[in-house]
């Protein structure tokens, strides 16, 4: 029987005008779909126009302006609802979904689709239930003592994957669908047993321990920032932003 991480995997992501997930915008978006090992993936990507300026900050991660949106970028609304059709597509087919750093983006999309679609992500998901595989959740867990970080390019070089591209949706996507296959591997003898449902049930409890020992080190270190323990979705939208 072929184990999950030999199996079909899609791969969602998104580039942003910031980090802040309940004001920011996604200025393009990225799924990937890959049959098995070694095989061609199949990449939709989408290009938005946020209707906001984009920072020059921003701009400096993914190299997308004002100008190049505005020009070549769609509106957000029928790109939001194509969005959550294609990931509702891949749940239920089962195939599961890698996403890095998941509270992330899958959060944006739900502030995105409220804000444009007045509907909420999980609304997708009421017939087929989405199982997320985020490989900084399963890296943190799986090698926790390891020292360093985990962003995206650290553990493509640690785990031996090619990064391509860095900070394009498309190429960040296939880059963290490699990751997780590779990690996969390198853990067998604690993952192959479990399937895709139930490693995403363990991963809410894994990110809520590691928010919170994160939260602990930032009051220890007298760091204001607060650490939201909610995976793969922070519920629960403030004041419309």
């Amino acid at each position: 029987m072929t184990c999950w991480y030999e199996g079909p995997l899609a791969a969602f992501d998104t580039e942003t005008t910031g980090v802040d997930v309940e004001t920011d915008r996604i200025v393009s978006a990225a799924v990937v779909v890959q049959d098995a090992p070694g095989t061609r993936p199949r990449v939709t990507r989408w290009l938005v126009n946020p209707g906001v300026p984009v920072p020059e900050g921003a701009t400096a991660v993914h190299g997308l302006t004002d100008e190049h949106l505005q020009r070549n970028g769609r509106w957000p609304a029928p790109v939001m609802y194509e969005i959550a059709e294609e990931l509702a597509e891949q749940a239920a087919m089962a195939r599961p979904l890698v996403v890095m750093n998941a509270p992330f983006d899958l959060t944006l999309l739900d502030r995105e689709l409220r804000r444009h679609r007045a509907s909420s992500l999980d609304r997708w998901f009421e017939g087929s239930a989405l199982r997320v595989l985020d490989p900084r959740v399963l890296d943190k867990h799986l090698d926790r003592y390891r020292k360093g970080r985990r962003t995206l390019a650290d553990l493509c070089a640690h785990y031996g994957v090619t990064l391509e591209g860095a900070h394009d949706a498309g190429a960040d996507a296939l880059a963290a669908l490699d990751v997780v296959r590779a990690l996969g591997r390198r853990f067998a003898a604690r993952l192959e047993r479990l399937s895709p449902a139930e490693l995403h049930a363990l991963q809410t409890t894994w990110h809520a321990a590691q928010a919170r020992g994160l939260q602990a080190w930032f009051t220890k270190s007298g760091t204001p920032e607060i650490v939201n323990t909610e995976w793969p979705l922070r519920p629960d939208l403030p004041a419309a932003a």
